[in-house]
């Protein structure tokens, strides 16, 4: 047992202000002041008064929603800029091929087996990276190939899936808007990312 939280109700309570700062640093902001914090938790568990009036408590508040959803727009035009960037100099490329949609993708391996149409499901293996290099998934990795309907995947596959023959792997540059969008995918897959795949078509099931 810990020495210097030794009963039980102690690391119990420990254990409480643990949650609450894993909530507070996954819903954070600049400037958090934690001594303000554990006086307000404070002041609020024994009943006292606010020592910041409720009127200044909601400008406050107000004002720190306003920096963050100023940060989080400054950061989305960051990110698409750069992913314009990229793609603008991918496009000039030998060997790039650009679609109507914006997708750009190129021909490592020309297959020459059926293509799939929407209404197909696909076995593929698939390696996802960001423009940086930096990989967010792959089932090449795992070693286990993906089965799924042309229909159900982000709209840049969707399109290039059916520009493939069995056997093919092309190497995809996604823009934002054919892939996961203004909204991104959990917490691996930021909102407006352009997305760089290798797709190798194995079959349709």
């Amino acid at each position: 047992m810990s020495e210097k939280f030794s009963t039980v109700e102690q690391q119990a309570s420990y254990g409480v202000g643990r949650q609450l700062g894993e909530q507070l640093a996954a819903n954070s902001f600049e400037g958090l002041d934690i001594p303000a914090v554990q006086a307000g938790l404070a002041d609020a568990f024994d009943g006292k008064d606010s020592a910041v009036s409720m009127q200044n408590l909601q400008l406050a508040f107000t004002e720190i929603s306003r920096r963050l959803q100023q940060a989080q727009e400054e950061a989305a035009e960051a990110t698409i800029a750069e992913g314009n960037s990229f793609l603008e100099d991918n496009a000039k490329r030998d060997g790039v091929f650009v679609t109507e949609s914006g997708l750009q993708y190129e021909v490592l391996t020309q297959g020459n087996g059926d293509k799939p149409t929407y209404e197909s499901t696909v076995r593929t293996h698939y390696h996802g990276s960001f423009i940086s290099g930096d990989v967010f998934d792959s089932s090449v990795v795992r070693g286990q190939p993906a089965e799924f309907p042309v229909s159900g995947v982000i709209a840049g596959w969707t399109e290039a899936l059916q520009l493939m023959n069995v056997g093919s792997k092309f190497k995809l540059y996604v823009p934002y808007h054919l892939a996961y969008g203004e909204r991104g995918a959990g917490a691996s897959i930021p909102p407006f990312s352009t997305l760089i795949f290798e797709v190798e078509l194995l079959d349709i099931v």
